[in-house]
Parts: structure tokens; C-alpha cells; sequence
């Protein structure tokens, strides 16, 4: 396999993305991971950290086209979808599509909508198609799913189910820049007049031969039982709820590979998996005490505390 295609598809999107949020390269990859694999994300944050700027520069990077989805109580599922409307000078039902058929989709507060609206966007996530009056609409790839949640404790909010969180693939947190970061931006031209000159820097057919080729990244049994190690220990801990579903650990095989090719090797090492355990699978457990000890918390531990095979 030709490991340069992923190093350059990670130093194209840090480059072409952190013109627009600066030192969050970490963030930047994890999510062109999740769009290499097919996942979706999840950013839980604060307001004002430059979610939605993210994405848009995300989305010129890759050639996509962007929409953003307000989440409130109110939303119907056919507000994201689309529906059929009759046009009386044609004298016939046309389809109008919602803001669900884009190449990036932000879903702003998905914590907002009720569960019927949640599920309706989670099931297209899954299927990647729409389907609206018994007709079927495919989905154009690239396709990625961000959504962004509200802290579970704010009001109004609709907390996503467990089954639904184990959909993304990576939760993820911007967090603040630091000072010396935030004085650059203050001191230079307004963040959208910069995502607007970004340009087109992964081609579709970039991207489809990263699709085509992480799976031949090698992960030896060593690798592999190391990672299938953090995965046990979450079904068998008495500090968990529930632990890792098969989901998880495919997410987290994947998402090793991928990382191990963007970093220049064709083959998964320890450190690998290491970092991506708690981005991909710390959504996908839920501690008996959140107060004392979060799911993140939890999972950091735990990587402490597992031997790492050694070369």
C-alpha cells in the first residue's frame, strides 16, 4: 500500500483547516479519520469554540457541500429529510429535500430535538439513504454526519440513548485555544473572509483510494489482542454500566489503521490504539458513578493499568 496517500491527506487537511482553528491538528485528523472510515462525529463542547467554522472549512477542504440543522423540540423528521410537495402549475408532487442531503452535515444541538427527530437523523447516518413516501434517495459520498450536544445537565435537552451514541464513531472536544492562539485570531481578518478563500484540497477520488487501501494496513495478533484487552476489560469492569459493543471495537480497529497509514507505516503499533481508545470508545460506556469517575476518566485508567506488548 502507498502510506505517502494518507500522510499527505493529513498534512493537506491540517493545512487547509488550520488557517481557520488553530492548534486543534489533533481534531482535524480525527475527524478526516471518521470520514476516511465512514463514521460520523460527535463534539461535545462549550459555545463559541469554533465548531461550526470547523466544519465549514472541513467541507471546502474535502469539496462538499455544507448545511447546518438547528436542533429544537420543535423539528419534525421531515424537516431533515424532505417531503413532497404538489406544484399546482405542474399539477404534480415534487420532492423538495431537506438539509440532510449535503457531503457535511452539522447538527447543531442534536440534544435539543426530541427522540423521534434524533432517530430519524441517526437512521440515515446508519443507511447512508432517505427514504420518504416509499421512495429511496442514495446519499452522495462523501457523507459525514457532526453533531454537537449539550451537556446533559442543561434544560431542555433530550439526552441521545446509548444505542444512538454507539453510532459515532469518534466524541470529540474542541476545547479553548490558548492565549497566545486567541490573540493571533483577534489580530487577524474575520474567520468566515478566510474559510471563504479556502479551496478544494482532497479530491473525491483521493478519498476513495484512502477508502480502498487502509484495510491493508497490517495489525499483528499482538496488536490486535492488545486492543481486544481495553474492549474485555470494559465488558467484565464493576465500575460500568455495560461495556464496549462490536461496534466499538471495529471503530477502534479502523480507526487504527487508518491512523497508523497517516502517520507513515503500514502496520498498527500499540500507540495506535493507545490514542485513539478514548475518543472512540469512551461514548460508548457509561460509569455506575459519573460524579466520581467520567467514562474519559475511566478509559485513561484503564490504559494505564493493561500492559503494552512490546516490539
Amino acid at each position: 500500500m502507498n502510506t505517502k496517500l494518507f500522510t499527505e491527506y493529513a498534512k493537506k487537511l491540517v493545512e487547509s483547516c488550520g488557517k481557520v482553528i488553530l492548534g486543534k491538528d489533533d481534531a482535524i485528523k480525527n475527524i478526516g479519520i471518521c470520514l476516511v472510515a465512514g463514521g460520523h462525529v460527535l463534539l461535545e463542547d462549550l459555545p463559541g469554540t469554533g465548531k461550526t467554522m470547523l466544519l465549514r472549512a472541513f467541507a471546502k477542504s474535502i469539496g462538499g457541500d455544507f448545511k447546518r440543522i438547528q436542533f429544537t423540540p420543535d423539528i419534525l423528521p421531515s424537516d431533515l429529510t424532505g417531503i413532497h410537495f404538489y406544484d399546482q402549475k405542474r399539477g404534480e408532487f415534487e420532492f423538495r429535500r431537506g438539509p440532510l442531503f449535503a457531503n457535511v452535515v452539522l447538527a447543531d444541538e442534536i440534544n435539543r430535538a426530541v427522540p423521534r427527530s434524533q432517530s430519524a437523523l441517526l437512521e440515515v447516518m446508519e443507511e447512508k439513504q432517505i427514504s420518504v413516501d416509499g421512495e429511496t434517495f442514495r446519499l452522495d459520498e462523501p457523507y459525514i454526519v457532526m453533531a454537537t450536544q449539550n451537556p446533559v445537565e442543561s434544560y431542555g435537552t433530550f439526552p441521545l440513548p446509548e444505542a444512538q451514541l454507539d453510532r459515532f464513531m469518534m466524541k470529540l472536544s474542541l476545547g479553548y485555544m490558548t492565549p497566545e492562539q486567541e490573540k493571533q485570531v483577534l489580530q487577524r481578518e474575520e474567520t468566515k473572509k478566510i474559510v471563504d478563500t479556502l479551496s478544494t484540497v482532497i479530491t473525491h477520488e483521493e478519498l476513495n483510494a484512502l477508502r480502498a487501501q487502509y484495510r491493508e494496513v497490517e495489525i499483528k495478533d499482538d496488536v490486535l489482542n492488545y486492543l481486544m484487552s481495553i474492549i474485555t476489560a470494559t465488558r467484565e469492569s464493576d465500575k460500568l454500566n455495560y461495556g464496549v459493543s462490536a461496534r466499538g471495537s471495529i471503530a477502534l480497529c479502523q480507526a487504527s489503521r487508518i491512523h497508523a497509514a497517516m502517520e507513515g507505516r503500514g502496520y498498527v503499533i500499540p500507540e495506535d490504539v493507545k490514542k485513539l481508545a478514548v475518543p472512540v470508545l469512551a461514548h460508548r460506556i457509561s460509569t455506575l458513578s459519573r460524579k466520581h469517575l467520567s467514562s474519559a476518566a475511566y478509559l485513561e485508567g484503564l490504559l494505564d493499568e493493561l500492559p503494552v506488548p512490546l516490539e
